[in-house]
Formats: C-alpha cells, structure tokens, sequence
C-alpha cells in the first residue's frame, strides 16, 4: 500500500468534519493507516482545528449538513483566508444540487453518502491531496518571490499560449531607473521592499487593463496588455506612488512600448524591441515613455550591421585616421605645435558614417579597445613617416577611452606601438575624457601614474563638460587641459560662460599646465583666449580635420617659415 509521507517523513494530516459519530469512525477507519487523522464535530471545530497553529493539513473531508455552523459557511471562510485557501476540501453529501453548488465555492471533489467503496475513496483522497501538492510547486515556480509576478519562463509559456488573440496587444518593458542605488544606500532588503511594492503596483495596473506581467531581471518587468492609447498618464501614476512607498524620493520610471502586430514573431522578439527603446530614454528626465517606430528599427539594424563590419573595416583600412592640427598662439604668428587623430570611417557600402554614430554604441560595447588600438598604430606610424620626410617630430595626441583604462595591458600594448615606430616619448600624447575620472578613480590614477612613468604625456579632454570635481585635479596627475568646446562657443555669447573659461585658464595657472581650447571658429575667440593666456586652439578657425597628406602639406609650410626665420636670424 503507498504510504503518503510528508519531507520529513510523517504521514500527511486529514481532518475530518462530520456531526455523526458513526461516519467519522467508517472514515477514521478507511483513511488512518495512509494518514494521519483528526476529527470535528462540527463547523465551529472544524474552524478552530484549522486556526491551529501548528494546523498542517493536507485534506479537509467535509460534511454539508451540520449544527452551528455548515459546511458551505467553512468552504466560503477557507476561501477568503490565504493560506486555508491552499487545502483541498472533499464535501460529503447525498444531495445532488449541492455537489454543484460546494465545487462553484471552491471544494476540490465530492464523496457520496454511503461510505460503502473503501478503496475508491481511499484513492480519491490521496488524487486530490497529489493534485493540490502539484498545483502548489508549480505555484512556488512560476511566481517571483520578490514581487508576486510571474517568472520570465512561465510569462513567455502562457503568452504563446494565449496566442492567437482578438485584441490587438502591447509589450511593455518597465525599468526603476538608477535602482542599484537604493541597494547601495539602504541595503538588499530596502531594495526587495521597493521590488514587492512595485510588483503590487504592476497587478493594481492589470486590474484596470487587461495582461499578465513578468520580472525579467533585477529592475526590468515585462507587461504583456490590450493595447492603450497612453501609457503616460498611468506611469507616472506609478511613479508618484513607488515614489511615496520608497526611501528614494527620487526615484524613476521610464517605460518602452512596442506593439506586437506580427503574431508570427516570437514574443521574446517583441520584448527585446521594447526593452532597446527603454534604453534609449534610460537619463532622460522629459521622458516616462517610448514607442518603436521604424526609424529606431532601422537605427538598430545599422548599429547591428556596424557591429558585424568593425573587424573587416579594420583588416581593409575603411578606418581613416584624420589630423586635426595645433597652434600655438602666444607669440608673433599662430605656431603649429601638434595634432590630435580622428578616426573617420569610410564604408564600402553605406559610404561616410560619423563618428557621433559608431563611437559611443563601441563604447558602450567594448569594440572600441579595437579601433583606438588601430587609431594608435596608424597615428605612430604616420608620425614616423612626416619625421622621415620633413626632419620635423610633430606631437599627436590619440583617444584613450574608458574600456582602454580597464585593460590590464594597456601600457604594454602603447610601449610596443612607441617602440615599433621608434618615437621618443613627447611625440605620442594621451587624450583621457573627464568622464573616465567619474568612473573608475582609483584605477584612472594608478594607470596614469603608470603611463606618465614612461614617459607618456597626459591630456585630459573635455575638461568642465559637467563631471569632474575640482578635488580630482588635485590627485590625478595631467600634462595639459583641454578644455570643452561647447564653453568655446558659448564665451562671447554669455558672461558666464567667459567667466568659466577664465576661471579654468586661472586653474591651469595654478597646476602649471597649458591649456588647450578646442572648436575655435572666430577670430574674436582667437584673440580674447590670447589675451586670458591660452596657450593651444585647435578648430575650424586654423584648419578642419585632414588626411595625412593634406596635414602634410602644413608641415611642409612649417619647415619653410622656420628656415625662412632662421635665415633672417
């Protein structure tokens, strides 16, 4: 015979309900070698057994017609309660119309009177009990502890399961923008709390709107709905309250929308669309929501395609290292003193791609520790090549992004590109953009220090874009500041701006480095950055970026005036 054990190896608990003595001894009898059995006498019992405690039952046997309290009043009351909701109740009658009426209420199965087939009854006991157990484990599985919503795996099974349908639907993706900081400042349990309460708020929105929801990941939910007008009005809704019931005042949502026309599309395609439109809006602050449309699909198919291409633009040269040329404009006449290297790149088949394209998706994706190594190896080269021709070393600075600072060989690989080109140390300069300090200081400085021990000299690019604290310049070690061109343009428009510029030429001052103002296009910014003692400018004003030949060109005429003045001198 099955014995019907629980995990720890005790038999499962049956309670039986029943105002004659004589059936809970006929029950008792058939069930107690399988179970372990208590008994009532009634619905009062009944509920007061159950309220126990340490009350663990597997199965109530439940009779219909009984004093003080019936068995249809203790059916409704395990329904309204939570966790007496979870046991199956067999109900015992002879009458039909209440078989009916007591499953609609919620009882599992019905026995009917008499108790004269044993087995039979035996075997719907423990049928009922496995079903409910089933039924548990699977509810245990296909819910997320934290918010109370579906797993990702189950969201996806029951979405294909619903498929086809006659109301057009939505993928959703949610996001609690900047969650890791609630972790960060008041810990895992802060952050599971704000989960739980976000959770609740998504199943309070599918109350209004008809769809099931998931979370995918730490942050992300997915919502699978009929299809709304607006989204808006209902995130921001959310947003208030999240907002209200978390520590984090400042907490936000943002929210990406796609709509799943074409059924023949795997759902989780639906979801990936909907989540890169969530990321697009990921910092903007103007905005709750985002809808794809087609210009983002084919913004993402040519990052995709770009992705595909950095290898073969590498190995085919369709990387083009342009020089955008240095003057110095402290003396008689502007001086060119350097060059920074811009990479250009030339697509066989979608022809010029600008670099405020392809630059931060490689960033974001880590290819640009390929491109800058390329950058660098092209710009050595091409030094060694103007000193070969013209007897002249002109200094190039090249980009070191912040994936480049994180690679453990970062020095090794800029040594053996020096060496390979037989440049002396001034010749190749090291642009870091001031966002790298923000990120990784500690790592940023040690590299630096490193760097600068072997005889690499610093500049920090994009000095004042909105990052840096002034407290940075005092620990990490730089050679010149660039400073950023958007105060360039702004200096002769608006007082504060010229008084930034003036302030970052005092710093300097102070630090004892040159600076370097880049996106001069006017003479009156020529001339009012000469006057604040800005030593470099680089812009349109001199020359737009050039290919190698071109920016050979003002070399040549370089090595001329400087022969021309020798031969007065």
């Amino acid at each position: 015979m099955k014995q019907f054990l629980t995990a720890n190896g005790l038999k499962r608990r049956v309670l039986i309900v029943d105002d004659e003595l004589i059936n809970r001894e006929l029950l008792g009898a058939m069930l107690s070698q399988t179970f372990e059995i208590d008994f009532a006498a009634d619905g009062e019992e009944a509920m007061a057994a159950l309220m126990q405690p340490e009350a663990a039952y597997s199965l109530i046997l439940l009779d219909l017609m009984m004093p003080k309290l019936d068995g249809f009043e203790v059916i409704r009351r395990c329904q309204t309660d939570e966790s007496l909701r979870r046991v199956p109740i067999i109900v015992m009658t002879s009458e039909k119309s209440a078989e009916v009426r007591s499953i609609r209420m919620g009882a599992a199965d019905f026995i009917t009177k008499p108790y004269d087939m044993p087995e039979v009854i035996l075997a719907r006991c423990e049928r009922i009990i496995e079903l409910s157990e089933d039924k548990s484990i699977i509810r245990s599985t296909e819910r997320d502890k934290v918010s109370g919503l579906y797993t990702r795996g189950y969201f996806f099974a029951y979405i294909r399961r619903m498929l086809p349908l006659p109301t057009p639907m939505d993928a959703l993706v949610l996001n609690i923008d900047r969650f890791h900081m609630i972790n960060e400042l008041f810990g895992r349990e802060e952050g599971d709390r704000v989960l739980s309460c976000f959770g609740a708020l998504i199943r309070e929105l599918l109350t209004r709107i008809r769809g099931i929801a998931c979370r995918s990941e730490s942050d992300t939910f997915f919502l699978f709905c009929e299809r709304q007008e607006d989204y808006e009005e209902a995130v921001a809704l959310m947003q208030q309250k999240l907002a209200e019931q978390a520590r984090s005042r400042s907490l936000r949502l943002r929210a990406g929308i796609y709509a799943c026309e074409n059924l023949s599309d795997d759902p989780e395609l639906w979801f990936s669309r909907a989540k890169a439109v969530c990321d697009r809006i990921r910092g903007q602050y103007g905005a709750l929501t985002a809808r794809y449309n087609s210009e983002l699909y084919e913004r993402t198919m040519l990052h995709e395609r770009l992705i595909g291409d950095v290898n073969d633009a590498i190995r085919n040269g369709d990387f083009v290292v342009y020089f955008q040329p240095k003057y110095r404009i402290q003396g008689d006449r502007p001086v060119l003193a350097s060059a920074e290297a811009l990479i250009r790149w030339i697509h066989p088949e979608l022809g010029f791609i600008s670099p405020g394209e392809f630059i931060p998706l490689f960033e974001n994706n880590g290819l640009i520790r390929q491109v800058d190594h390329y950058v660098w190896q092209k710009a050595s080269e091409q030094i060694r090549r103007w000193r070969d021709t013209y007897g002249l070393s002109v200094p190039v600075s090249v980009n070191v992004s912040r994936v480049d600072i994180m690679d453990p060989e970062l020095e090794n690989k800029l040594c053996a590109i020096r060496n390979e080109c037989a440049l002396s140390p001034s010749d190749l300069l090291l642009e870091i953009t001031e966002s790298a300090y923000s990120d990784s200081a500690d790592r940023l400085i040690s590299v630096i220090n490193s760097l600068r021990d072997k005889g690499f000299r610093i500049e920090m690019d994009d000095f004042g874009s909105g990052y840096s604290s002034l407290n940075m310049l005092t620990e990490i070690p730089i050679d010149v500041l660039k400073l950023d061109m958007q105060f360039i343009r702004r200096m002769l428009l608006d007082e504060k701006s010229l008084m930034l510029v003036k302030l970052v030429m005092d710093i300097a001052g102070f630090l004892k480095v040159p600076v370097v103002a880049e996106g001069v296009e006017e003479e009156a910014q020529l001339t009012a950055l000469r006057e604040m003692g800005c030593d470099i400018v680089q812009g349109y004003y001199f020359s737009p970026p050039l290919p190698a030949e071109r920016f050979g060109e003002l070399i040549e005429k370089e090595c001329q005036r400087r022969a021309e003045n020798h031969d007065h001198h």
